[in-house]
């Protein structure tokens, strides 16, 4: 009989067939990430229309729910493009209704994701504002929460209102949004949307979570006043959590990170792309910031002026093209940013990917 190593072979064959047979009847001893996801956008939409306004846009999940979201501008070329900037990407029960009440848990299955874009003293034709919701199939995570927390403010000229929203006890986050109102102060905008962690390694949300940190729970927005006025100013922060009574201890959310030198010079642009690793799991959401840099290591600085803004936030490939509706394999997260008609030093542009492993 012919031997394998010192054992029949006959032995052999019959150790592998057990082997095979052991790891049908216990599949547990590996586990296949359930995680399924669909970006839906419904194109761009027009405007604003006249200086210190907004328009309101808002992409829609047919099957799943929107763990997070982001916006795309249009913005013209030359002087034109300072004036269209983002004013708030965010969860909706229905596709115009905000959550700008009472702070707290405010919503739960959320299907519907809000982009909303804002103008200063300038407009023109070619502004636009394309929103991108994050359609989540899990077949552990199948309910959300969404949280919200405000701050007034910021009040005075080139002032940072910072804010963030925890998720309860037990659950995770999955991703989240910011928001500044009201329109009518044309230099008032969020110009970072970020994922954190409430604890003092983080200063309680005033740091970033870093590339490749793990499990984050809280999500934090920064308001930024470019010119100083104040009427009832205030910026929100929301995080979308998981449902309560999910036993989410076998779930990983990977945070993907980069920061970009610029824009530095007037009336330019920057992006920065980040995505996720091949053992991260999907893409589910992704922040962005425009900020004085550093933002993983030290607490939350504005740019080098108070013109400097977003434009983008969105899910891209791996060159910053924004995903068209219907992409079911988005890996990469963009951050758009511009500096405005004033030249901003010191000013980094940063995009997190969040990339979830639901260990089903």
């Amino acid at each position: 009989m012919t031997r394998l190593f010192g054992m029949p072979a006959r032995r052999v064959s019959c150790t592998l067939a057990l082997g095979a047979a052991l790891a049908v009847a216990f599949p547990g001893a590996a586990h296949a990430n359930t995680v399924g996801v669909t970006v839906k956008t419904p194109g761009a939409t027009s405007g604003p229309g006249a200086a210190f306004s907004e328009i309101s846009t808002h992409a829609d999940c047919a099957s799943g729910l929107a763990f997070g979201g982001g916006i795309n501008q249009a913005i013209g070329t030359g002087m034109v493009s300072n004036g269209n900037h983002v004013n708030g990407t965010s969860p909706s029960p229905d596709g115009s209704t905000e959550y700008t009440g009472t702070t707290g848990v405010v919503g739960t299955d959320v299907t519907h994701w809000l982009g909303i874009g804002g103008s200063g003293g300038t407009f023109d034709a070619a502004y636009s504002s394309t929103p991108y919701a994050m359609c989540v199939t899990s077949d552990l995570i199948d309910h959300t929460q969404v949280v919200m927390n405000k701050v007034s403010g910021p009040a005075s000229a080139s002032t940072v209102g910072l804010v963030t929203a925890v998720c309860p006890q037990d659950t995770i986050l999955l991703g989240g949004g910011a928001r500044a109102t009201p329109a009518s102060i044309g230099s008032l905008k969020p110009i970072a949307s970020f994922p954190t962690f409430n604890d003092s390694t983080h200063s309680y949300g005033q740091i970033a979570a870093g590339n490749g940190e793990t499990n984050p729970n809280a999500w934090t927005a920064v308001g930024w006043n470019g010119g100083g006025g104040n009427s009832g100013n205030t910026t929100y922060a929301y995080a979308i959590c998981s449902g309560d009574e999910i036993d989410v201890s076998g779930v990983t959310v990977t945070v993907r990170y980069t920061e970009v030198s610029g824009p530095t010079s007037a009336t330019t642009g920057q992006t920065a792309t980040v995505g996720c690793g091949g053992e991260d799991g999907k893409l589910i959401s992704g922040g962005a910031a425009v900020s004085g840099g550093s933002v993983t290591t030290t607490a939350f600085t504005g740019p080098g002026s108070g013109g400097t803004h977003l434009n983008g936030s969105y899910p891209s490939n791996s060159g910053g093209t924004a995903v068209a509706d219907g992409t079911t394999t988005a890996a990469y997260w963009t951050a758009y940013s511009h500096t405005g008609g004033a030249s901003s030093p010191n000013t980094y542009t940063e995009a997190w990917a969040l990339c979830a492993d639901d260990g089903v």
